[in-house]
């Protein structure tokens, strides 16, 4: 079946958007040496579980998002490192019986991404 191989995150700011993510995430954000402004991200290693993606210029116009979702340990720890680096929760820590705790936040360039602990005795 199908599966994500790949995101992109549009953004206004290059520089404020990857200093976000790199300093929430601690992920590997380098330029693309191609043709286009293209930021690639490395979010682990290449034997671990998930996917890497880019950040891009912002071109489908205001308002264009791309919506992930992100495995962390700690839910708390990580909506506490997402207002540190300048973004805002959106949605407040929701429980989702059976399968963990979510919540959506905004980046410093206004996309919205969601963020999963997972935890199958949640109630």
């Amino acid at each position: 079946m199908p599966r994500v191989v790949h995101f992109e995150i549009p953004v206004d700011d290059p520089e404020r958007g990857t200093k976000f993510y790199q300093k929430v995430f601690d992920w590997k954000i380098d330029k693309w040496n191609g043709p286009e402004d293209y930021w690639l991200i490395t979010t682990g290693a290449k034997d671990e579980p998930g996917i890497d993606g880019a950040i891009v210029r912002r071109s489908l116009g205001p308002g264009a998002t791309t919506v992930n979702t992100i495995d962390v340990p700690s839910l708390d720890t990580f909506t506490q490192r997402v207002t540190a680096a300048g973004g805002k929760i959106v949605m407040p820590k929701t429980t989702i019986p059976g399968v963990g705790y979510l919540a959506y936040c905004a980046d410093t360039e206004g996309n919205v991404f969601g963020m999963m602990q997972s935890d199958p005795s949640a109630r």
